[in-house]
């Protein structure tokens, strides 16, 4: 039996993470083996202002590589992201974007300073 070991990448952090699928439990914030769900369960801070739910673009990550490892856009999550600033073709939402497979993906500036100006 193979057991499949996704590798998350977030950058500018430069932060690398595998998990187990069928692992992680389950932190209740966006869809399970999110991006976000997974980088609550490492440790990692994504922001995420409505609690995963999509309702805001506060998670709003830039896939660089391995688009096709994530699951597809439903309307609701593209519907809301194209409301993000500075969206991208790659634009997808940290709580919706399920992990299926390697995965490399850049949260924007304006998140970055957003979260550190502590807004």
């Amino acid at each position: 039996m193979i057991i499949a070991v996704p590798r998350v990448t977030f950058l500018p952090a430069g932060e690398t993470f595998e998990f187990e699928k069928g692992k992680l439990p389950y932190k209740g914030h966006g869809k399970p083996e999110s991006l976000l769900d997974i980088a609550m369960n490492v440790g990692f801070h994504l922001e995420h202002a409505c609690g995963g739910s999509c309702a805001c673009t506060t998670c709003h990550v830039v896939v660089k590589e391995g688009d096709a490892n994530l699951s597809e856009m439903d309307d609701d999550e593209l519907d809301r992201v194209e409301q993000a600033a500075d969206y991208q073709l790659h634009s997808r939402l940290g709580c919706q974007a399920v992990v299926e497979g390697d995965v490399t993906v850049t949260i924007p500036e304006w998140n970055r300073n957003y979260v550190s100006e502590g807004h």
